[in-house]
């Protein structure tokens, strides 16, 4: 199975399953882009980083090499969809404000991404990528989700994985880096709420592929009870790893 295919095969999950970027991403990054006329957001699967991105730029070119992630992205009046890959997007040179990837560089071909992003940026323009993976819930719920879900899954994760759980810390990063601040993101959510988002993990989906699902619905009720019941909230945290640089 191809990348675009898996996330298209993802795709209708990714709209409810997936957790929101916080605001105070977004106004850091408006605060070190040059100007907030124009951005573009690559590998945009439904919109969740360009939906952000809308509130303090006035245009988001949002792009995706999926079509069916960008059918089923989150409409807003100032955000511009299009099926296009990261690594050649067409538009013309210094078009850009800012150029920023969430939750994707490690699917991405590193090389020719990066010389688009300094092609379509403007002059002092900002890079910005960012991803989360593992969360901490409580010491009892993370066990569990270890050792039903994490060690069930491990097998099946590809090996760009790696990079974005050690925070894109090891790409080569062709930009003047600069020092953002420490952010988390902590949705409150169910315990079905938590497996939703489970269930959209690549790794996930080609364990289900080989083995079935019994795993993780056996997994549900067990984590439920533990989680306190069904109509119990928690803070899922996630750390956020975030890298931004300025194009010379």
């Amino acid at each position: 199975m191809t990348i675009v295919n898996l996330w298209s095969d993802l795709s209708h999950r990714y709209v409810t399953a997936r957790p929101t970027y916080p605001r105070e991403l977004f106004v850091y990054l408006a605060s070190v882009a040059p100007g907030t006329e124009r951005v573009l957001d690559c590998a945009t699967g439904n919109g969740q980083a360009a939906v952000g991105l809308a509130d303090f730029f006035q245009s988001v070119c949002a792009v995706d090499a999926s079509s069916s992630q960008i059918e089923h992205a989150i409409a807003k009046p100032n955000i511009s969809y299009s099926v296009r890959p990261a690594e050649q997007t067409g538009f013309p040179p210094g078009s850009f404000d800012m150029v920023c990837v969430a939750q994707a560089l490690h699917w991405l071909d590193h090389e020719p991404f990066f010389n688009e992003v300094k092609r379509v940026l403007k002059p002092n323009g900002i890079f910005a990528a960012w991803s989360y993976n593992w969360f901490q819930i409580s010491e009892e719920i993370d066990a569990l989700v270890k050792d039903l879900l994490l060690d069930v899954v491990a097998p099946y994760w590809a090996p760009q994985n790696k990079l974005s759980w050690d925070g894109y810390r090891d790409v080569l990063f062709p930009f003047g880096e600069l020092s953002p601040p420490a952010l988390i993101l902590a949705p409150n959510w169910t315990a079905l709420e938590m497996m939703a988002y489970a269930s959209t993990w690549s790794a996930t989906k080609k364990c289900f592929d080989a083995q079935g699902s019994d795993f993780f619905e056996a997994a549900i009720p067990i984590i439920q009870s533990a989680w306190g019941g069904p109509e119990v909230r928690r803070p899922v945290v996630h750390q956020l790893a975030l890298r931004v640089g300025r194009n010379s």
